[in-house]
């Protein structure tokens, strides 16, 4: 599953195609690793929009808002309309201020499902046109999580889709030194029983297995709240997780204390967390990670998502000194392939042809594959040729999207924020620190009735 982040033939090909052929399309049309053809029969058949214009408003800034520029130029060339994007740090406050006053945008890209699903219910959004959701469950890997998390109440409770994926997150990654790995023997684990077999024989070598940190200033606990995430996802079906996030099972139901003492397996024990689990909860998230680069290593895993990167030493080789694979799941579970993350997702404001034009030209592989090729997006749409990634460590992140039977948001950016970014982050604390697993569950379960 790992790849190395070293320059592509792939990625050479896009620099040799950012010719621009006409003046302002980024990858000239016909040449790079893009999908030409099912975008060249999409334009012959395109609408005339000329004249026309489509607003976008979402929360990405400089440089991201010029790459999605370049994509959007595509739709433009192909329809003579006009797309303008604004980005706000504050897009959560003012796309409700602009929907309230009548004011909103075309298009809304909102950052997680949880304020989409608000204003659908107050009939603030537009449904995706129709025939969105069988296409989605069609050409997305693991189709029909994208659906569900696109699907939303109305103003009369009638379930709609929404919300259109674009750009993901993921993650349920292990960091891990390749070098190290390969001195010691140990193999890449394929199942969750590997995984646990792997940190019992690198306990038994006299190593310690996992680098774990939870502290984050005022948010310390976070990072265990994703483990707890992941290991929900790989003990119980995606329909009792979605649940848990909405506490129609409350949160010390057993198979959620299970969950957490999942997590307690590894971190826990003294012989399998770098300074032993009292470190646990002190040692800061952005630290953890370096112990797979000491001499000798002081740890030879790290779970933590795509991001975690920007915390490596800077004398870190991708694809020589670190690598990642997936948080593997039970064999023995059925489950599948669950994948934890976050993304973006656009919704309709303001409907017209042009925007129903948009949001079908966001359907074309060639509308990520832009994005793909110019920074770090990542799609769950099987239609499009991986060789487009701006480098092999985001291909192989791709891949574990490819793979997923199964996508769950974060489930604490899902709870009420006294929950998901209050008592369960310390409730973690908590438990790292000793105390009993079900306590702490009752304990976040009680601060969540005081909310109701």
């Amino acid at each position: 599953m790992t790849k190395t982040l070293l320059a592509s033939a792939a990625a050479l090909a896009i620099a040799a195609a950012t010719a621009h052929a006409d003046g302002h399309l980024t990858f000239a049309p016909g040449e790079g690793p893009f999908s030409w053809d099912s975008y060249n029969a999409w334009a012959e058949n395109a609408p005339d929009l000329s004249g026309q214009t489509v607003t976008v408003f979402g929360p990405w800034l400089t440089p991201e808002d010029g790459y999605l520029n370049n994509a959007l130029a595509y739709f433009e060339d192909a329809t003579g309309a006009d797309v303008i994007y604004t980005g706000s740090d504050s897009f959560e406050q003012q796309i409700v201020i602009d929907a309230e006053a009548g004011s909103a945008p075309n298009i809304a890209v909102f950052p997680q499902p949880g304020l989409a699903a608000v204003m659908a219910g107050k009939g603030q959004l537009h449904p995706l046109p129709e025939g969105s959701a069988d296409w989605v469950n069609e050409n997305y890997a693991a189709g029909q999580s994208w659906v569900d998390l696109g699907t939303y109440a109305d103003a009369d409770g009638n379930d709609q889709m929404y919300g259109f994926f674009y750009n993901v997150n993921v993650k349920s990654l292990v960091w891990y030194n390749p070098e190290n790995f390969e001195d010691a023997g140990y193999d890449i684990p394929e199942t969750m029983e590997d995984l646990k077999a792997l940190t019992d024989q690198i306990v038994a070598d006299g190593e310690t297995p996992w680098c774990i940190g939870l502290g984050s200033g005022a948010a310390t606990g976070w990072p265990a709240t994703d483990w707890v995430e992941d290991m929900m996802l790989r003990t119980v079906a995606p329909e009792v997780y979605d649940q848990w996030t909405t506490n129609e099972i409350p949160f010390d139901d057993p198979r959620v204390v299970a969950a957490i003492e999942e997590f307690g397996h590894f971190a826990r024990d003294d012989a399998k967390v770098s300074g032993g689990a009292g470190a646990v909860a002190s040692t800061d998230f952005r630290d953890s990670p370096k112990g797979l680069f000491s001499s000798p290593p002081q740890c030879y895993m790290h779970r933590q998502a795509s991001f975690v990167p920007a915390f490596f030493p800077e004398d870190v080789e991708f694809g020589v000194d670190t690598g990642f694979f997936y948080f593997p799941s039970y064999a023995s579970k059925d489950l599948g392939n669950p994948v934890l993350g976050g993304g973006t997702l656009m919704a309709i404001t303001d409907p017209s042809d042009a925007t129903s034009a948009l949001m079908e030209f966001f359907q074309l592989p060639l509308s990520h594959e832009v994005m793909m090729a110019q920074t770090g997006f990542l799609t769950p749409h099987k239609g499009v040729n991986t060789e487009a990634y701006k480098d092999d460590t985001l291909r192989a992140l791709g891949d574990v999207l490819l793979g997923a039977t199964t996508f769950r948001f974060d489930g604490s950016d899902l709870m009420p924020g006294g929950v998901g970014a209050g008592t369960f982050w310390t409730g973690m604390v908590d438990y790292t620190g000793g105390k009993d697993a079900a306590a702490v569950a009752s304990d976040i379960q009680a601060s969540w009735d005081a909310l109701k």
